[in-house]
């Protein structure tokens, strides 16, 4: 199969790729039910990834925008994940309660110069698939790690966690944390995590 398009928020001056964040009013938490609404997110269409050449490719594509509706359904009782990592840049550093969940939503993208369009639905159906809480890096507690567990092996297998949400294809994906992970203040940033 010959890829044609990827869109993407290209490499960010952090070391993140393939993400934006998500702002919080696009957020909507009800009952066990989680929906994001995002619109004309600004991307570039890279075509493919990696790009030959490129150091960072979402310099390199052609200027589009993507919005999307996906709603997650929560179900069953949360696994506990601990960490088996202590090391802060490690991503099994992280720490979490994770139910699973189903997803549907649709989606539409566009070129800026009006040139390429596209819009479908999608759902999840019998996937795998979870929604949560997490923590990673600087923000897992001393008391998020109890020790060896079925957790925590758990915790060994699975991806690790968003630094921000990804709307490349309509799905969040995870992201490496930097060397010097940026400070906050106010509120902790908390993150939920989708496959």
């Amino acid at each position: 199969m010959t890829q044609v398009h990827d869109f993407n928020a290209g490499i960010g001056s952090n070391g993140l790729f393939w993400t934006v964040q998500v702002p919080d009013d696009a957020v909507t938490i009800s009952g066990d039910t989680l929906t994001i609404s995002l619109k004309n997110q600004p991307l570039q269409d890279t075509l493919t990834f990696p790009v030959p050449g490129v150091t960072n490719p979402g310099t390199a594509g052609i200027p589009a925008t993507v919005s999307f509706t996906i709603t997650y359904q929560k179900s069953g009782h949360p696994r506990q994940v601990r960490p088996t990592s202590r090391d802060p840049l490690s991503p099994f550093n992280w720490a979490g309660e994770m139910w699973t969940a189903t997803n549907s939503g649709t989606f539409s993208v566009a070129y800026a110069d009006g040139t390429f369009s596209a819009q479908g639905s999608f759902s999840s159906g019998a996937n795998f698939g979870e929604v949560g809480t997490e923590r990673n890096g600087s923000f897992v507690r001393p008391e998020d790690d109890q020790g060896e567990n079925q957790q925590s092996a758990a915790a060994a297998q699975s991806p690790p966690g968003p630094a921000a949400a990804s709307v490349a294809a309509g799905q969040l994906t995870h992201a490496t944390q930097a060397a010097n992970p940026p400070k906050f203040r106010g509120k902790v940033p908390v993150e939920y995590f989708f496959h």
